[in-house]
């Protein structure tokens, strides 16, 4: 018989380990991944529930299938897919070696996308199942030094729209969960800046993110964003520069 689990990729802290601990209150057995030693760390700190801790590498082609041949193997029915596991960074195309070119593409698009198809299937069948994808509010940001994290960013993004659409009717829940800055010590900045930018609500908790990104998930939102009216003001600012003005502001230096 099989038991009933959530996955939670990249769940070894921040974002995803807080994704699985709330998973967890909601009374989900976990199967919680990264490539990170950390993964079995982590996996202590939750209670409650089963957790099963799983050090894999999700940036190869093949780790999606391997995944899922292990939920296989091992009789684990997955009702919760959360593909959070990315890596983040602001920085010239070509500056890029091309073994992280291919990790990042391989992380935000092949891999989520490969889960999604091989859950998703057995979602359908079943007429139920819950997918959550960590986009980004960089996806509407085409812009210099973001053109591979945005890029990927950008085709998650559209893909999640797609497959919300395409399995909604089937009783499987698609969300796109694009934060802006969340408090996860990801960026480089003063704590003094962090402190500052939450309680301007530019930055939020990362216990924030997935409670309202869990809720968008749960009530069947086809997206959200966190925060919300800073962040889509801002893509819309940016998306209304021309790449004229783009074009001077690196010559000028500022990004």
């Amino acid at each position: 018989m099989k038991t009933h689990f959530a996955i939670v990729t990249g769940a070894s802290s921040g974002m995803g380990l807080e994704f699985a601990k709330q998973l967890a209150q909601r009374g989900y057995n976990l199967l919680i991944v990264s490539n990170v030693p950390e993964i079995h760390e982590a996996a202590k700190q939750i209670t409650g529930v089963e957790v099963i801790a799983l050090q894999m590498d999700l940036g190869q082609q093949t780790s999606a299938r391997e995944l899922y041949d292990y939920t296989q193997k091992n009789e684990i029915e997955v009702e919760v897919l959360v593909n959070n596991a990315g890596v983040y960074h602001d920085r010239d195309i070509l500056d890029d070696s091309e073994g992280f070119t291919s990790l990042i593409m391989n992380l935000h698009m092949y891999t989520p996308a490969m889960l999604c198809y091989l859950f998703g299937q057995e979602m359908k069948a079943r007429g139920k199942g819950y997918i959550l994808n960590v986009c980004s509010v960089t996806s509407k940001m085409a812009a210099q030094r973001l053109g591979t994290y945005g890029g990927t960013k950008a085709f998650l993004s559209h893909f999640t729209r797609a497959l919300h659409i395409e399995l909604r009717k089937y009783g499987v829940h698609v969300t796109d969960v694009s934060p802006g800055a969340v408090d996860t010590g990801l960026y480089s900045i003063p704590p003094v800046f962090t402190k500052i930018g939450k309680c301007l609500g530019i930055i939020v908790s990362p216990q924030t993110l997935v409670r309202r990104a869990l809720f968008a998930l749960f009530h069947g939102w086809a997206k959200t964003t966190v925060p919300t009216v800073f962040w889509r003001i801002l893509c819309l600012l940016i998306l209304l520069i021309p790449t004229c003005l783009l074009r001077l502001i690196r010559k000028l230096g500022w990004f």
